[in-house]
Parts: structure tokens; sequence; C-alpha cells
């Protein structure tokens, strides 16, 4: 399909819904919800925010990590998510994706059997979506470097 320029019509008809998703404060808003609805018993997230350092090149689309600092005489860790910027852009079904995966970080430290049981539990095509963003960014990344037909 890429090679018989197909893949670009595929993809956009498949997932034609996009999303008004822009800020860290509306990113925060939206993980919570899917947090709330899925995961109540898991620890509390302090910030979800766009990360325009996260991208393909450096292996990492988004990161789930735990600050930890001294406040008082007390330690205190703070759950962070991190979700590439390049997902401001992308079609809904790719941002759940991927938010979706973070969240499951709060409970499954690994990418095991349990983890994707619970990111199945949360998005059922979970499997489909991760497979087919994988589809998407070959199809931006073989877009970008495409040679241009200069006269």
């Amino acid at each position: 399909m890429l090679n018989e320029d197909k893949l670009g019509h595929y993809l956009q008809k498949k997932y034609a819904e996009s999303h008004q998703i822009q800020t860290d404060k509306a990113l925060y808003g939206y993980a919570l919800e899917l947090k709330q609805t899925y995961l109540k018993n898991a620890a509390a997230i302090d910030k979800v925010i766009f990360d325009n350092h996260l991208t393909v090149d450096h292996h990492a689309l988004g990161l789930n990590t735990a600050i930890s600092r001294v406040q008082g005489g007390k330690l205190k860790a703070k759950k962070e998510i991190r979700i590439a910027a390049l997902f401001k852009h992308t079609p809904a079904a790719f941002l759940r994706m991927i938010v979706v995966h973070e969240l499951a970080h709060l409970k499954e430290r690994d990418h095991n059997k349990a983890f994707y049981q619970l990111c199945e539990h949360m998005l059922p095509d979970y499997h489909q979506l991760e497979f087919d963003l994988r589809v998407y960014l070959t199809y931006r990344d073989a877009i970008k470097n495409k040679p241009s037909i200069s006269s």
C-alpha cells in the first residue's frame, strides 16, 4: 500500500476522527477521566503533558515517571506522564491508545501479559491500534523522506 500510494488514504479513511486536545491541561483532564473510569485504585497522577523531546527516533512516544523530592523531611513521589507532542496531530484513536498505554504503567511497570490485558480492558482494540500506530508512523516517515520531483 505504501509503494502504491494507497496507505495514506487508507489510514485517513480508517482513522478520520480527530481530537481537540492541544494543551497540557486538556491532556491532563483526558488522562484523569480515563484513569477514574478504569484505574480508580491506581496511584494519583500529578502531571500529564505533551513533550516535544519525545520522538520515534528516541524510541519513546510516552513516558511514565515517578519523580521523588524531599519536602520538609518527607520523601514525596510525584507521578508524571509525558506524551510525545506529535500526538497533538494524530487521529483521536492513537492519542487514546498512547494514554491508555501510559496509564497501564501505573499498575504494571513491565510490558508483560498483565500489562497488555490491562490495556485491552481499557481499550478493547488496543493491539490493533498499536499496530496501526506503527503503520501510521512508518507512513509519516516515508512521506517526510520522499524525494520531491522538481521540474
